[in-house]
């Protein structure tokens, strides 16, 4: 029997002029003498990660596992941080990053190459139980070897989709964004509501999203409070900041209004 932690949430968003935001979904399951991390997230995210887990008391040689749901550098480059973890991957995700060339995109080169090269690292396929409870199901369409995970053996069965189901907005549209194949997402989607739906009080974690259940009527509802926001330098002191939410948003034209505030226009 595992416990689940959702340590860093997952954001449905995208920045207006500097790409993707980048913040996706890390999760933390701990039963079976194990300490398994779910995704481990890009670069921005390691001091709030290192946060989490110290306050879990999970030092980084502690996690026993690494579970990527795919290559992305916002899942996976992290995992160089748990030097005594085995590494999980879609075998045909690995193996298609690998093939890939250099391009503008969210693969992250060097680390697929240390990816190929770790002794610690295992390849994944469709149905796999791979650890107690744990089933790897195939999830392509985001990317050509996506998996998503359903854990068995925890109080409800869990879910995590990954980037197959980043957001509410994608499950209820049955249609996604940031795909490399866009009918094999749309029958990932279809899978995954299959699977949903197949035992009550399943609960989903997406990519990039608060975790979801679903109400009697058959809706994702979340779980959870979402929390999210940034804090900017717009004055000429450091001790006078702006901060923006994230979760409820500014009116539109606000930052205009900022900055002709900042000039004395």
């Amino acid at each position: 029997m595992y416990t689940v932690d959702v340590l860093i949430q997952g954001f449905p968003g995208r920045a207006v002029c500097h790409g993707g935001l980048g913040w996706s979904t890390i999760s933390l399951l701990r039963g079976a003498q194990r300490a398994v991390l779910v995704d481990v997230g890009a670069f921005g995210v390691r001091k709030p990660l290192a946060k989490q887990l110290g306050q879990r008391r999970v030092a980084p040689e502690d996690v026993t596992d690494v579970v990527l749901t795919h290559v992305h550098y916002d899942h996976a480059v992290n995992f160089t941080l748990f030097p005594k973890a085995t590494i999980w991957v879609g075998r045909k995700e690995l193996e298609w990053a690998a093939a890939a060339q250099p391009d503008f995109n969210p693969l992250p080169e060097l680390y697929v190459q240390e990816l190929r090269r770790l002794d610690r690292v295992r390849m994944l396929d469709e149905g796999d139980e791979f650890l107690p409870g744990i089933t790897a199901i195939s999830s392509g369409g985001h990317t050509p070897g996506h998996l998503m995970y359903l854990l068995a053996e925890s109080e409800v069965p869990v879910l995590f989709t990954g980037d197959a189901a980043k957001n509410r907005a994608e499950l209820l549209a049955m249609d996604v964004s940031d795909t490399s194949d866009r009918s094999a997402s749309i029958g990932t989607l279809e899978r995954i509501w299959e699977t949903w739906r197949r035992v009550p009080g399943t609960l989903l974690i997406p990519g990039h999203d608060l975790p979801m259940q679903l109400d009697e009527a058959g809706q994702p509802v979340y779980v959870g409070e979402r929390s999210a926001g940034i804090t900017a330098w717009f004055s000429q002191s450091l001790a006078q900041t702006t901060t923006i939410d994230l979760c409820r948003g500014l009116p539109s034209g606000i930052f205009s209004e900022l900055i002709r505030s900042r000039a004395g226009l």
